[in-house]
């Protein structure tokens, strides 16, 4: 490790952890205390419903480190972790959950390789502490999915734990648009990474709060946010069933030239299924048009990725 005393931002979203952002903030501080540089927590309230805002003050009270941003309402995982790294003003920035499943005693080698010269040091999960086999599936689905359609390698696993250099929070910073995958968007960048494979752990208490609507929602703007594959795979499939129709125009054709009629059977089922899938190859492309006008209309309305209510920070 460096012997310079760098500035350090430890990034932390919370959303309804009343019952573990204060033994998460003990455990960190029993691995950052111990460094040799300048430490500074950055806790993000999400509009949470729960005692967490006054558990954050407290925390606040006791820790002249720690400063409070609480947003009006809960605007999610990436609105609220955006909001802590447009805070940040440190050398080293180090985002991490809140709920304890991202171990602290990680952040001292990924501080140490941003010290070596990397931007950005990702933390990839190496196994789950509660896997769940539709969690695994549908994670592996999704990643093959984006990385085949968006162009942007996004490793499985790599989650929003992650430390980066200056350069790349401000890089990061000059992005504004409104639905945000950041971890898609870190990627992007294409700043000096390295992988860091890291144990997930086991949750203090309470339940994750990425339900399987979020976790779709996530998935869409991370996929439409990223890539005009979809619209691409609606224009290849209407072109297919052009050629089919022009190949069935000829092969009939053919039959009334050469005075086949016996083998021209009339009938309306083949039409009608013709007819169905064109009809509804047609609809699966008009909704991905709709979702991406809808995307386009929500951009140009600038409306802000989150708003604060207010701002906690004891000064030294």
């Amino acid at each position: 490790m460096s012997s310079k005393k760098n500035t350090v931002d430890l990034v932390i979203p919370i959303y309804n952890e009343e019952g573990v952002v204060q033994h998460t903030h003990k455990r960190i501080c029993s691995v950052v205390d111990l460094l040799a540089h300048e430490i500074h927590f950055i806790y993000v309230d999400d509009g949470s419903s729960d005692g967490t805002a006054d558990t954050l003050r407290a925390i606040s009270a006791n820790d002249p480190r720690v400063t409070v941003l609480q947003l009006s309402r809960n605007f999610g995982h990436q609105a609220a972790l955006t909001a802590g790294l447009d805070a940040s003003t440190a050398e080293i920035v180090v985002s991490l959950d809140g709920d304890g499943q991202h171990p602290p005693e990680v952040i001292p080698q990924m501080i140490d390789f941003i010290l070596q010269g990397f931007d950005i040091v990702q933390g990839q999960r190496a196994e789950a502490s509660d896997p769940s086999i539709f969690k695994n599936v549908t994670s592996k689905i999704f990643y093959s999915l984006l990385n085949i359609v968006s162009g942007t390698t996004v490793l499985p696993g790599a989650a929003d734990f992650r430390a980066m250099s200056r350069q790349a929070v401000d890089g990061l910073k000059s992005m504004p648009e409104y639905h945000r995958f950041l971890r898609g968007m870190v990627s992007w960048m294409g700043y000096k990474a390295v992988i860091l494979p890291y144990q997930e752990t086991s949750r203090i208490a309470g339940k994750s709060k990425y339900s399987l609507g979020k976790m779709i929602r996530l998935a869409s703007d991370a996929i439409f946010s990223f890539s005009l594959t979809p619209l691409y795979i609606g224009l290849s499939t209407g072109l297919l069933f052009l050629i089919l129709a022009c190949i069935q125009i000829v092969y009939v054709s053919n039959l009334w030239l050469t005075g086949q009629f016996d083998r021209i059977v009339p009938g309306w089922s083949s039409l009608m299924a013709i007819i169905l899938i064109a009809s509804g190859t047609i609809m699966i492309l008009l909704g991905f048009i709709g979702v991406y006008i809808g995307y386009i209309f929500q951009e140009i309305k600038r409306r802000p990725v989150y708003l604060i209510r207010g701002e906690n920070k004891d000064e030294q």
